[in-house]
């Protein structure tokens, strides 16, 4: 049996000469992984093509991809709807790695980490270890942003955030 290798809560991931050191959290609520892809479609012959990540991302490089091994899947999204998703494996370089990657095609745009790796992808190769972040926050939390403001009028605060709609 091989020794699983420990990983962070958020880890740098390779895909090879595509995109290098690229932030991903590790989310072992998650039970798949995905990764930003943007222009995804289909052609007339069934082949799948996509760019990695979007044009905001310093990892975009406008690179089409094309692909004839893929698959979707139905999955419920954050915000509790259902939606329907393009699928393919990546090899990718995950703690010091290189392992074969289900992976979901997602607008990731919004999110800080374009990579999000889910239980399936870590299961008997790694273990996580919480108290390790191996990618740094770029932006203040919103929590922090938020209890300074609550700190400022605590009473404003409470009106802003709580009683939109409500009579005052």
């Amino acid at each position: 049996m091989k020794e699983k290798t420990i990983i962070g809560s958020t880890e740098f991931v390779d895909f090879g000469k595509r995109a290098q050191k690229v932030p991903a959290k590790i989310d072992t609520g998650a039970d798949s992984s995905a990764v930003w892809a943007s222009n995804i479609r289909i052609d007339k012959d069934g082949v799948l093509k996509f760019s990695l990540f979007g044009k905001g991302s310093p990892y975009y490089n406008g690179k089409i991809f094309k692909r004839t091994d893929y698959s979707v899947a139905s999955v419920r999204s954050a915000m509790g709807q259902n939606q329907i998703r393009y699928r393919t494996h990546f090899w990718v370089k995950l703690g010091g790695r290189k392992i074969k990657m289900l992976m979901n095609l997602s607008d990731r745009s919004k999110n800080e980490f374009p990579v999000l790796i889910g239980r399936r992808s870590i299961s008997g190769k790694f273990l996580v270890d919480v108290s390790r972040k191996n990618v740094r926050r770029k932006k203040p939390s919103v929590t922090a942003s938020l209890n300074e403001e609550v700190k400022l009028n605590p009473y404003e605060f409470y009106k802003k955030y709580h009683q939109k709609g409500e009579e005052k």
